[in-house]
């Protein structure tokens, strides 16, 4: 019996350990953005998902970027950046449709990113449906109707 409270205790252990550790990037002044978001958004009235845009970080200050095993990036803070994005729409199935593929530019300013620690999403739209074209929304959210910017 005590054998078997010591193995338990033991796994207890081992998995606290494999925790994310919720102070990681604050002492190195980093911020953690996702590579690459979709958005898709419940539609009620028909018991469905639409598939909105998705958006892929393509370089930072024109270099490819370091993406972690986890899909994020890491962005110092307090620093200006230019994101390049890629952003492409979905179909009904959720495959993407090459034809309304856009990059664009989304500039990082001094004063985006001040706490080390935190975790963001560029969005290619504030929204999933009825919208056009690559206008990235950041946000501490995985919703960018939350949006902190």
């Amino acid at each position: 019996m005590r054998a078997i409270a010591t193995l338990l205790l033991l796994c207890g252990l081992t998995a606290c350990q494999n925790l994310p550790d919720r102070q990681e990037g604050i002492a190195d002044n980093v911020v953690f953005l996702k590579a690459h978001h979709c958005l898709e958004e419940s539609v009620d009235d028909m018991n469905r998902i639409h598939f909105g845009p998705c958006l892929k970080v393509i370089d930072i200050n024109g270099q490819p970027p370091q993406v972690r095993d986890d899909d994020f990036i890491e962005l110092p803070i307090k620093q200006p950046l230019t994101v390049g994005t890629s952003c492409v729409y979905r179909h009904a199935d959720g495959t993407p449709i090459p034809a309304t593929m856009e990059t664009t530019d989304f500039q990082v300013g001094p004063d985006t990113f001040t706490n080390g620690g935190q975790r963001w999403y560029l969005h290619a739209h504030k929204k999933a449906r009825r919208v056009i074209g690559c206008e990235p929304t950041l946000s501490r959210s995985l919703n960018p109707t939350e949006s902190t910017n």
